[in-house]
């Protein structure tokens, strides 16, 4: 029997997911979605209310980045759960935070089926300049132009233009501008 690869554990998940928030207008899953510019990837996230990312670490994946993936995924995502199989269940156990959710993958009469190994919580310690990097620049303009704080930002680069955002609104100001920016947005990989 072959190796199973991230596709493989993705398309069941995405099965899955789409099953279970199908019935949910607010819900929008993403595949695939860069963070901090993309520093990082993200194999899959649902976005409905808090940002809730799905990490895959299939067998043919190894875990050497791991570690700083944690570190940026930390900054930016309410939730996290990695779905991995069990050939890495003890080695993630000591890598990833007690907050993060794990589910494993097996197989079961021919077919992948996902079950929940913990159960995740909330995400207490989110950094509101990386959560803003969600945004687009013209979404930042936007933002800023909502609150009457575009004057001197128009030209300014990205940064500066986060920087304005994390020092004029607060976080959970910023967490549900980026929730709505990311699930209005069109013409990018969601399932």
């Amino acid at each position: 029997m072959r190796k199973l690869r991230d596709s493989d554990i993705r398309e069941v998940l995405l099965e899955e997911l789409s099953l279970k928030y199908s019935n949910d207008l607010n819900t929008k899953i993403v595949n695939e979605l860069g963070i901090l510019h993309g520093q990082s990837r993200i194999d899959v996230a649902v976005v409905n209310g808090i940002l809730h990312r799905y990490e895959i670490k299939s067998e043919s994946d190894n875990l050497l980045r791991l570690p700083s993936q944690v570190e940026d995924y930390n900054k930016v995502f309410d939730r996290m759960t990695i779905v991995v199989q069990r050939n890495y269940l003890n080695q993630v156990r000591e890598i990833i935070p007690k907050w993060w959710g794990i589910a494993l993958v097996t197989r079961q009469s021919g077919r992948l089926i996902i079950k929940e190994v913990r159960k995740g919580r909330q995400n207490s310690k989110l950094d509101p300049f990386s959560l803003s990097h969600f945004l687009w620049r013209n979404e930042a303009i936007d933002v800023l132009k909502e609150k009457g704080l575009q004057k001197g930002y128009l030209s300014k680069p990205r940064h500066e233009l986060y920087e304005k955002i994390c020092t004029s609104l607060s976080l959970e100001e910023i967490k549900l501008t980026v929730n709505q920016c990311l699930k209005m947005r069109e013409n990018w990989r969601v399932h």
